[in-house]
């Protein structure tokens, strides 16, 4: 979150001039953490996270936006994703 923050300042101010504004905020993030997390690739989780929410999109899109969690959870176990509760979907 706070990367994303630093991102859609940097067009405008500059990626340090930022970094340097949050110092001392509990917002407060080291250059090099920023860098890290921008040269990373993206995890697992999160590719998937990607994917999930995607077809989750598309399940509530088509029907008409009224399916809640159980529905969309259903409609996600009929189409074969790895899902095992309500509470707790495997991502």
């Amino acid at each position: 979150m706070k990367v994303a923050f630093v991102d859609s300042q940097h067009e405008e101010h500059g990626v340090q001039p930022v970094l340097q504004a949050l110092e001392d905020t509990p917002a407060q993030i080291a250059s090099s953490t920023y860098y890290a997390a921008k040269s990373r690739p993206a995890s697992a989780r999160s590719r998937r996270d990607e994917e999930l929410t995607a077809v989750i999109e598309q399940i509530h899109a088509e029907n008409y936006g009224v399916y809640g969690a159980r529905k969309i959870w259903h409609e996600l176990r009929r189409r074969g994703a790895a899902v095992r509760g309500v509470g707790d979907l495997l991502w």
